[in-house]
C-alpha cells in the first residue's frame, strides 16, 4: 500500500512511518513542519510539505500521489495553549481536518486512520475506561479532537468513508535505535521531562500530589510506547485497506498504568542517579488514575504492545535524549 502519512514529520507520525516501511508499505508525508522535523525520515521518503488549511494542496496531493490510505496526525496539541489561544485550535485542528476529509471524499475516497486522544473523556470515575465511556472534554485540544471525531462519522454515514479512530493515553519513550524521539517545542510529558532534568537543562522534577488514593499517594497514567503506538496504525489501516474493519473507535494503550513516582524511580535506576524532586499541590484536574480498557483493540486487530516494562521503555527515551540533547538541531 501507499499511505499519506499526514503530519508524518512528528513525534508519533515518524514513528509510524518507520512502522510502514518496515511492513512492506511506502509513505508518503505531508507536513507544514511546524513541529515535525524532515530530519525524523528516512532520506527517500517523499516528503510534500503543505498546510491542511490550504484545501487545494490537500486535494493536489491526493490526486498526484494516489494513496491507498490516509493517515492523520496533524493536530496543535498543547492542552494549556489550547485554553489560552482557542481559535488558533479550532482553525487549525477543526477546519484543517474538515479540508482533509472533504479532499478525501472529492478526490479519493479512501480509508482514513485517525489520531485521537483519551482527552475526549475528560475527568471519569471509569477504571479503566472503555470507549464507550462519557465523552466531557475538558479543554479545547480535547474538544477540537472530539469534533474531529464527530465529523469523521458524519462523513462516514454520508460518503461511506471507512475510517479508525485510535485513542491514545500517555504517549513516550523512542525508537530502539535511539535515532527518533521526541522533540516538542513545549516540554510536558513526564518521561521527557525526567530525562532533560537527568541532562541537567532542567533544574528538578516537581511532583503535582503526592496525597491521591494511590498505592503511592501520586497520579498513574497509561503509558504507551510510541513504537507500539505506530504499530497499532499499521493494524488499522492494513484492516480498512483488506475490509476487515470500516468504521471502528479504540483505545490505544497498556491497559495498566504506573504512578508519578514510579515512572521517576525507574527514571532514577536507568540514568544511575537520583533526580532531584520537589512535592507540589495537586493540579486543578488531575483525576488519580487514568488507564485505557485496550481490549477492544487487542480482541479485534491483534494489537500485541512490546514495550511492558516501565525501565525498558525509559531506556529508549533515554537512550534519545542523550545521544540527542539538541533533538534534531545541529
Amino acid at each position: 500500500m501507499k499511505i499519506l502519512v499526514v503530519g508524518g514529520a512528528g513525534y508519533i507520525g515518524s514513528h509510524t512511518v518507520r512502522q510502514l516501511r518496515r511492513a512492506g508499505h511506502e509513505a508518503v508525508v505531508f507536513d507544514n513542519l511546524s513541529s515535525g522535523h524532515a530530519g525524523a525520515l528516512p532520506g527517500d521518503v517523499t516528503l510534500v510539505r503543505g498546510d491542511l488549511l490550504d484545501a487545494q494542496s490537500v486535494r493536489d496531493t491526493l490526486t498526484a500521489h494516489q494513496p491507498d490510505a490516509v493517515i492523520h496526525f496533524a493536530a496543535l496539541i498543547e492542552v494549556g495553549e489550547s485554553m489560552r489561544a482557542p481559535a488558533r485550535y479550532y482553525r487549525n485542528n477543526v477546519v484543517g481536518s474538515l479540508n482533509l476529509l472533504q479532499g478525501i471524499v472529492e478526490t479519493r475516497k479512501i480509508p482514513l486512520v485517525f489520531s485521537s486522544t483519551a482527552a475526549v473523556y475528560g475527568t471519569t470515575d471509569a477504571v479503566p475506561i472503555p470507549e464507550d465511556a462519557p465523552m466531557q472534554p475538558e479543554s479545547v485540544y480535547g474538544e477540537t479532537k472530539l469534533m474531529t471525531e464527530r465529523m469523521i462519522h458524519a462523513f462516514g454515514a454520508a460518503h461511506g468513508l471507512p475510517y479508525v479512530i485510535l485513542r491514545y493515553f500517555n504517549v513516550c519513550g523512542a525508537a530502539p535505535e535511539g535515532d527518533i524521539g521526541e522533540a516538542h517545542a513545549n516540554k510536558t510529558h513526564l518521561i521527557e521531562l525526567a530525562c532533560l532534568t537527568a541532562l541537567g537543562q532542567r533544574e528538578k522534577m516537581m511532583i503535582f500530589g503526592e496525597d491521591y488514593p494511590t498505592p503511592d499517594g501520586t497520579c498513574i497514567r497509561d503509558y504507551v510506547h510510541v513504537q507500539d503506538l505506530a504499530d497499532a496504525h499499521v493494524l488499522a489501516v492494513e484492516a480498512l485497506h483488506a475490509g476487515k474493519q470500516t468504521a471502528a473507535t479504540y483505545n490505544v494503550g497498556l491497559g495498566h498504568g504506573f504512578s508519578v513516582k514510579e515512572v521517576l524511580d525507574a527514571v532514577d535506576e536507568v540514568v544511575g542517579t537520583p533526580l532531584p524532586r520537589e512535592i507540589a499541590d495537586r493540579r486543578a484536574g488531575d483525576p488519580p488514575r487514568l488507564v485505557a480498557d485496550a481490549s477492544r483493540i487487542v480482541n479485534e486487530l491483534g494489537f500485541d504492545p512490546q514495550f511492558t516494562n516501565l525501565q525498558d521503555i525509559v531506556q529508549t527515551a533515554w537512550n534519545w535524549h542523550r545521544t540527542h540533547p539538541h533533538e534534531f538541531r545541529k
